[in-house]
């Protein structure tokens, strides 16, 4: 990923990224009933690296079956590059985990930039004191093994009823996920940092009393100068 790119994306939140989205037509990006373990007052940035789960049967998914070293959950955190994010498609079904504390941390040691499934994980009060960002529906304590098959890595997924591809930039902040088309990230970037920093022009104004016609969206021309000088005086 290209380290600029990444940088812009770390200042930047999921909802104005979802404005950028939006105008160029992209409505369903967010990853939806997804939340932080816990907030890390942070973003979390990098391309996705996928594992696909489907419901399991019972001959094939007995515990004996973590032996294997090619087992597609353990080598999805054996495997994921540094700087990725893994992301778990669980069919949306918490009701078994999708990973646990141990794997998660051998991510992290590994270097991956965050986690995200939309299951749930166990051990999820010790994931959420490890320093990886990582997102799912809420906790679930019993094994992946229960409900879901590890059956694939690295393929198209949906997730939170969003198509990710590997590649794709996954972003997460402390209220949600979402998923940039890897070929448009580069101008996403820069315009969410654009955005951004008129955003925080608003909140300034606003703060101050000022009405917000006129200001959001910038529809009088006055703001407009005043938002250049408000740049010039602030380095943005």
């Amino acid at each position: 990923m290209n380290p600029d790119t990444r940088e812009k994306l770390m200042g930047v939140s999921v909802a104005t990224l979802c404005s950028a989205l939006y105008k160029r037509g992209l409505k369903n990006q967010t990853i939806q009933d997804v939340r932080p373990v816990r907030p890390k007052g942070r973003n979390m940035v990098g391309p996705a690296f996928t594992l696909r789960y489907m419901p399991a049967r019972e001959d094939r998914n007995p515990m004996s079956v973590f032996r294997d070293p090619k087992h597609p959950q353990r080598h999805a955190i054996e495997t994921c590059p540094e700087g990725s994010v893994l992301v778990m498609d669980s069919r949306k079904d918490p009701r078994a985990a999708s990973a646990g504390d141990i794997l998660i941390t051998r991510l992290m040691v590994r270097g991956g930039a965050g986690v995200v499934t939309d299951g749930g994980f166990r051990d999820a009060m010790t994931i959420g004191e490890l320093d990886i960002p990582a997102y799912h529906n809420r906790p679930s304590s019993p094994t992946n093994l229960t409900l879901h098959e590890a059956i694939d890595i690295n393929v198209p997924i949906g997730c939170g009823d969003v198509a990710v591809f590997p590649g794709d930039i996954m972003v997460g902040d402390d209220d949600s996920v979402i998923v940039i088309p890897s070929e448009i990230a580069e101008e996403i970037a820069d315009e969410a940092v654009e955005m951004t920093a008129y955003e925080d022009f608003v909140t300034e104004r606003v703060k101050a009393g000022h009405t917000i016609i006129g200001l959001y969206p910038a529809t009088d021309e006055r703001n407009l100068a005043l938002f250049a000088e408000w740049r010039r005086i602030n380095g943005r």
